[in-house]
């Protein structure tokens, strides 16, 4: 259902890319276990729940292509260093309510705004669902390659903490409502609307981490969200790169899983999306200085994730055109020394960790495809 790991050629680009954010790197797995990760141009206390979710899985797709021992080190000790910072309140003091040191993860994890959650930009920390369900598959990732099922026991004490009575209300009416953003502390809904993804988002993950657990767990999540995805999928559409990436991404890993025909329906319903997208020369035709490419990057992810789909659209090649098209802007897989420039105190540099992991992602989705499972 999708692509194997890519060609070995994509892999220096791939490196580049992570260490121009997380490195240098340790020279050995010996100096790696006393690794800490460099902190970030974006995120409080330079940690952001998005960005280090995906580095995980990309440490991990190292460790699988490489079979360097280093990388799953690195891997191991940023999931330390997000429970110890995003699982903590701002200052740092006290884990999230709810949580103890040998359940770090049962108050949710902070999404790592620079911001407080009353700023008046209304972009300030909080937690946001779409955002754990990242940090709960990337969790569940290091069980599949390490063997160690205290991952994927934490993400499953995430998912159960943070679901019914908070991000999800009445979850017993015949269509539960989910909430877009919550407070660091989950009392309260900071935007009460519901995401685009959200519900199918967490049933897909929800399942997959219900999977790894013996197929128990979750079963009261996992019909209440399922209740929200049989009124969502069937009306999908979306003209944003990265809503329609995630979502084909988040498709894929249930495709040809019994009982779960719906995926199969939605990844067709995605796909469409980025046809139209190119056959309106509107959005990817437009200047690269008006469009933001992480978002880019998700659409490949989630094009190579349904490479059949992409085929049978004619689209197969446009991942690699895609991340083609950015280096060729002297973005990726490291700005040039001008663009660092162009870029200095601008929103561009802070949003170079999440572009940088989102292409390498892009170039090798490894444990991101289903196959990983």
């Amino acid at each position: 259902m999708s692509t194997s790991l890519t060609p070995d050629a994509a892999i220096p680009k791939f490196l580049t890319a992570m260490s121009s954010i997380y490195g240098p790197f340790p020279s050995s797995p010996e100096a790696a276990t006393i690794w800490t990760p460099p902190p970030m141009a974006e995120g409080h206390r330079g940690r952001y729940l998005w960005t280090d979710g995906f580095a995980v899985i990309n440490f991990l797709t190292l460790h699988k292509t490489t079979s360097n021992p280093l990388y799953l080190e690195l891997a191991k000790r940023l999931v330390t260093t997000v429970h110890d910072t995003l699982g903590k309140t701002r200052d740092l003091s006290s884990r999230l309510p709810g949580a103890t040191d040998d359940a770090p993860l049962r108050g949710g994890l902070r999404i790592g705004k620079v911001d407080e959650e009353d700023d008046p930009s209304e972009d300030g920390d909080g937690q946001y669902f779409h955002y754990l369900t990242v940090w709960m598959f990337a969790l569940n990732r290091m069980t599949v390659v390490t063997g160690d099922t205290w991952y994927n026991d934490q993400a499953v004490d995430i998912a159960r903490s943070v679901l019914i009575g908070k991000f999800l209300s009445n979850p017993d009416s015949p269509r539960p409502r989910m909430f877009w953003k919550m407070s660091i502390d989950l009392s309260r809904p900071l935007v009460p609307s519901e995401g685009n993804l959200d519900p199918i988002d967490g049933y897909v993950t929800y399942k997959v981490l219900q999977i790894t657990n013996g197929g128990k767990g979750l079963e009261q999540e996992l019909i209440a969200l399922k209740k929200t995805v049989n009124t969502k999928w069937r009306s999908y559409s979306s003209t944003a790169p990265l809503d329609l990436g995630m979502t084909l991404w988040t498709a894929h890993m249930l495709r040809g899983a019994e009982g779960e025909d719906w995926a199969d329906v939605l990844a067709q319903k995605a796909m469409a999306c980025p046809r139209r997208l190119v056959e309106s020369k509107t959005t990817l035709a437009r200047p690269t200085s008006r469009r933001l490419a992480f978002r880019e990057f998700g659409t490949a992810l989630g094009l190579k994730c349904c490479i059949d789909l992409a085929r049978q659209h004619g689209l197969e090649a446009l991942p690699d055109d895609l991340c083609r098209e950015w280096e060729e802007t002297g973005l990726v897989p490291e700005p040039t020394a001008e663009r660092k420039k162009a870029m200095e105190g601008s929103r561009l540099a802070e949003l170079m960790p999440i572009t940088q992991v989102m292409y390498a992602s892009a170039l090798v989705p490894g444990l991101f495809q289903q196959q990983g499972m």
